[in-house]
């Protein structure tokens, strides 16, 4: 078989296949044992929890660690509803403007021309090398220079800019032909109409995988509640599951709750997973290609 003539994505199965399925499916079932963990333990009664030997799947499923996590939930002085609201406003609007900053700092840095780009690039590689918790300190005394303390805006600004981001973006605009660009704007168009006409169609698979690793970002982020809110009405739903789970969990029932809260938690990631899973995997396939 030529060189043209292979695919990366066959349509269908063909026998030649086999030896990669052969090794592919054990790694696969291999990774999905901590989502079947998650889903087991949140359906597995105060009986099966505290088993011993632990049993990996639940044998008598209940909804009883449901039902004990909206109890305890429905008795908090705020009510569920406000947690819930203020997740879903930070993280749309965190998801939005990051795709936002992203492509238009990935496009400057690919295809505009100016003094010190090379530079900033460098910068933001540098940046991907630094954890969180390295940069909680600064974090705070900019955040607490700027005012943003115990607002909503502290939510979102410092999640809008994530250097992976950035970086997966821009390595797949490299890939955008100048000729075309260059096409473009000889026809007339100015630069945003080249951005949105020509590059965003193209980049759309990276722009869902950053929306993703957003989502996940804010959706999961405890510790913007906890550092830099008092004001309890302005909290997020994770941490008001964490905190729940926490007053909770060194009873025998606070196990249960545990486990039906990490998989409310869990869900929305897995689910918006699924949907734009193939997005991912083009973005991935074709982020380090030029």
């Amino acid at each position: 078989m030529s060189f043209q003539n292979m695919q990366v994505n066959p349509p269908r199965f063909h026998k030649s296949q086999t030896k990669f399925y052969a090794v592919l499916i054990p790694f696969s079932l291999l990774m999905l044992l901590p989502i079947l963990f998650i889903i087991n333990q949140a359906f597995k009664p105060q009986s099966e929890l505290f088993e011993y030997p632990p049993k990996f799947f639940v044998r008598k499923p209940t909804m009883n660690n449901f039902r004990e996590f909206f109890r305890i939930m429905n008795s908090t002085s705020i009510p569920f509803s406000r947690y819930l609201v203020n997740t879903i406003i930070v993280t749309v609007l965190g998801v939005l403007l990051s795709i936002l900053f992203a492509s238009f700092s990935a496009y400057a840095l690919s295809k505009l021309k100016f003094s010190g780009k090379k530079f900033l690039f460098e910068v933001n590689t540098v940046a991907l090398m630094f954890v969180p918790i390295a940069v909680q300190i600064p974090r705070y005394l900019i955040i607490a220079k700027m005012g943003l303390l115990d607002t909503f805006s502290v939510h979102i600004l410092p999640m809008i800019v994530l250097p992976v981001a950035m970086f997966l973006l821009k390595q797949f605009i490299d890939q955008v032909p100048e000729d075309l660009i260059e096409s473009a704007k000889i026809d007339g168009a100015s630069e945003m109409e080249v951005f949105f006409k020509i590059i965003v169609p193209i980049i759309i698979p990276a722009i869902a995988t950053v929306g993703i690793l957003t989502f996940q970002n804010i959706w999961n982020d405890i510790g913007t509640s906890s550092l830099y809110i008092t004001d309890e009405s302005k909290r997020t739903l994770a941490f008001f599951i964490q905190s729940l789970t926490s007053a909770q969990g060194n009873t025998v029932a606070g196990q249960g709750l545990s486990a039906a809260a990490g998989l409310m938690m869990f869900l929305p990631n897995f689910i918006l997973f699924i949907i734009l899973q193939s997005k991912v995997m083009n973005t991935m396939a074709h982020s380090g290609i030029k």
